[in-house]
């Protein structure tokens, strides 16, 4: 009897234990699920969501900064992370290491799509650049000599953008309906025979010493003391050149992301914009 009586232990020991490990990794199964949702959904426990937002101009990085405290009281952290060129903030957006960025317009983020196979999407557009032609010896684009050699970026996007500018202004004619898409195979007229130099965006400045004219963002223009307000040839604004909020098809209409649009294009960047950066930038919103 003892025998039997010691085997019954035995046998209610072992199905109590199974119980029991069953019921603990059943736990941590709903644990682990839990904490995805709690991700997922933090604000609506009233918890803070950290948003990191990659940019590569300075302009860009303080406008985020200033508003850092209006995105803290709508439950988000902001981080931003800066990076040293014009790539690697869509390969960190398409690659998910970030979660939005700010420093492009519309055009150069569709040339970055179709070249990386990306699926990056404009949230909102937030401000417009003065897109202009600097020049450090001619006043004026009628003073600019026959041959004149001028600097545009390198990439198509920019590049149908400078020449369009020139189009807009009377230096050059391009095929009918090419618009901002146009190349230098595009230019039909150029009475002057001016000289196209393509020239990493990055290296523009730079050429501004040894051309006659180059075509250049605020921000490149900036630390050589230039504004718009210097250059001889500006052009048209066009929505689709504005600075973007740009994120990932598959989180654009979070909120976390749609809650950073709302303070990027309130009063309070408005404000900004038109007081820390009058000369240079034109609220798109």
């Amino acid at each position: 009897m003892r025998t039997l009586s010691s085997k019954r232990v035995m046998k209610w020991t072992g199905l109590l234990l199974l119980v029991t490990i069953m019921l603990v990794a059943a736990g941590c199964g709903s644990n682990s699920g839990d904490t995805a949702d709690n991700n997922e959904g933090a604000s609506e426990t009233g918890e803070s969501q950290t948003l990191r937002v990659a940019s590569s101009l300075p302009a860009m990085v303080d406008m985020m900064e200033a508003l850092k405290p209006t995105l803290k009281e709508e439950g988000i952290e902001l981080e931003v992370v800066n990076v040293s060129d014009n790539i690697q903030p869509n390969d960190a957006l398409k690659n998910n290491e970030v979660d939005a960025n700010f420093f492009q317009h519309q055009v150069f983020m569709q040339q970055y799509n179709e070249n990386a196979d990306a699926n990056l999407t404009v949230v909102t557009p937030i401000y417009h650049i003065i897109y202009g032609g600097y020049s450090k010896n001619y006043d004026s684009i009628d003073a600019l000599p026959e041959g004149a050699t001028i600097a545009i970026p390198n990439d198509p996007a920019n590049i149908g953008r400078s020449l369009a500018m020139f189009d807009q202004n009377g230096m050059i004619k391009l095929k009918e309906g090419v618009g901002t898409d146009g190349l230098q195979s595009d230019i039909v007229e150029n009475p002057k025979n001016y000289k196209f130099q393509e020239v990493d965006l990055l290296m523009l400045a730079r050429a501004y010493e040894d051309v006659d004219l180059v075509t250049m963002y605020p921000a490149y223009a900036s630390p050589l003391g230039l504004t718009p307000k210097d250059a001889i040839v500006t052009e048209e604004l066009d929505e689709k050149y504005a600075i973007s909020l740009v994120a990932r098809e598959d989180n654009k209409d979070s909120e976390a992301i749609q809650k950073l649009a709302e303070v990027l294009t309130s009063d309070e960047a408005r404000k900004y914009i038109e007081e820390k950066h009058p000369d240079t930038m034109i609220p798109a919103f």
